[in-house]
């Protein structure tokens, strides 16, 4: 009985508001899009069974808000993360001007224990849209952003087509087990309120 353990492996979304984090999950985990756009208020999550080598193990994927007012909310669901994914519309050079600014914001909030190795994927988003031609980042340049940070695993997709979805989540399952698997504790429950100790606002303790 013992032998089967389920592992909850925890994944955050980040990006600017509109540049398709609830659809990009929503494609992966229910093969749906829905073309009305509503933001999210918050966090919200989905949940996967995914398997790997034999094992067993649940992705549960954070949605945050891209909207500066609700980004305080995020903090506390940053916390335990083992995968980072940052979000940006291929259509909008201020979505991807931002992205330094969220993984930055990310790895300040969460602490990761080893913040130089903690993994990171880039997807480019909205690659469907006016069959490319309304594009202004080039995957060149998002490319070498990914390579200037560490090599982090980028992917052009399209949550609408279903480009590049799948394999994309593909990666990011196997780098949040990797993490997870250096993780010295193995919680089975993410409880948000007790993930660390309380850190007073401004504190670098």
């Amino acid at each position: 009985m013992a032998s089967r353990r389920r592992t909850l492996l925890k994944v955050i979304i980040l990006g600017d508001s509109g540049v398709g984090k609830t659809s990009l999950m929503n494609q992966y985990v229910n093969k749906k899009f829905s073309p009305q756009y509503k933001a999210t208020i918050g966090a919200d999550f989905l949940t996967k069974e995914v398997q790997s080598d034999d094992r067993l193990f649940t992705l549960q994927i954070w949605d945050t808000a891209g909207q500066e007012r609700f980004q305080s909310l995020g903090v506390a669901f940053y916390r335990g993360a083992d995968c980072c994914v940052l979000v940006y519309d291929v259509n909008v050079q201020k979505s991807f001007d931002n992205l330094n600014n969220w993984r930055e914001e990310f790895l300040i909030q969460a602490s990761p224990s080893d913040p130089e190795n903690f993994p990171f994927v880039v997807l480019g988003n909205k690659v469907d849209v006016d069959g490319g031609n309304s594009r202004v980042v080039s995957e060149k340049k998002a490319r070498a952003w990914c390579a200037s940070k560490g090599n982090i695993p980028y992917f052009e997709t399209s949550a609408k087509d279903g480009i590049n979805v799948e394999e994309a989540f593909e990666v990011i399952a196997k780098n949040a087990l990797k993490n997870e698997e250096e993780e010295i504790y193995l919680p089975d429950t993410i409880d948000v309120g007790n993930t660390s100790q309380p850190r007073a606002s401004g504190c670098d303790c």
